[in-house]
C-alpha cells in the first residue's frame, strides 16, 4: 500500500472525505452553493452508488485506490473513478495558499518537463478548455518519474494506467456551471488561485 492509498484511506468516511475548509471558504472562486451541490450531492451520490455496487463482493474490503485499479469496466469503475477523483479534487484546495506556485522537488520537475511553471499552467489550461464534454484533466507523475498532463473523459483516472494523480481539474459542468455558466475557461483560470501546493507535492511521495 503506497502513500496515496494511506492518504485516501485515512480521510475516507463512507468514501467522502471531510473538507479541510468551510463550505463558503473558497468564495468567490467556488461558491458555497457549488460546494453544497458538487461535494454534498454529486460526490455523495457516487459514493452511495459505489457502496451498493461493491457490497458483498471482494472489492468491499479494498481501498478506493485498489477498487479503481481492480474494478471491471462499467458502473463500478465509473463510480469508483469519480469518488477517487473528487476526493483528490476537494482536498487540493485551500482558501489561504502558502504558495502561488510549487517549490522544491515539484518545481524542479515542472521546469525539467515543461520548461517553466507558466508553460505547464498554459498546457493544463488548454487541455481543460479543450476537453470535449465531461471529464478531468490531471497533472500526473508517470512510472518513469516524469510529469504529464493527461485529459480523461467522464470519471476515468490516471491511476488506472499506472500514473500518480497530483493536481486535477474537474470539467464536468456541475463543477462550475452555477458560478460561471458556460465560461469554463474563467473557472479554470481562477482555480490556480486556491491550489494547495503543499498537498499536491505531498502526493508525489
Amino acid at each position: 500500500m503506497n502513500c496515496l492509498t494511506v492518504l485516501i484511506a485515512s480521510i475516507m468516511s463512507n468514501f467522502v472525505p471531510t473538507l479541510p475548509y468551510a463550505t463558503d471558504a473558497l468564495e468567490p472562486i467556488i461558491s458555497k452553493e457549488t460546494i453544497d451541490f458538487h461535494y454534498g450531492k454529486h460526490l455523495q451520490t457516487y459514493a452511495n452508488n459505489l457502496e451498493k455496487l461493491i457490497r458483498g463482493t471482494a472489492l468491499e474490503e479494498e481501498s478506493i485506490e485498489e477498487i479503481v485499479i481492480d474494478a471491471p469496466e462499467g458502473a463500478v469503475y465509473n463510480n469508483a473513478g469519480q469518488v477517487m477523483n473528487h476526493q483528490l479534487y476537494f482536498l487540493q484546495f485551500t482558501p489561504t495558499p502558502r504558495l502561488e506556485k510549487p517549490d522544491g522537488v515539484l518545481a524542479t520537475l515542472i521546469v525539467r518537463d515543461f520548461g517553466s511553471f507558466e508553460e505547464m499552467q498554459k498546457k493544463m489550461n488548454e487541455a481543460s478548455i479543450g476537453l470535449f464534454g465531461s471529464g478531468w484533466v490531471w497533472l500526473c507523475l508517470n512510472e518513469k518519474g516524469q510529469l504529464e498532463i493527461n485529459p480523461y473523459p467522464n470519471g476515468d483516472t490516471p491511476l488506472r494506467y499506472g500514473k500518480t494523480p497530483l493536481l486535477g481539474f474537474d470539467v464536468w459542468e456541475h463543477a462550475y456551471y452555477l458560478d460561471y455558466q458556460n465560461r469554463r475557461a474563467d473557472h479554470i483560470s481562477n482555480l490556480w488561485k486556491i491550489v494547495n501546493w503543499d498537498e499536491v507535492t505531498r502526493r508525489m511521495k
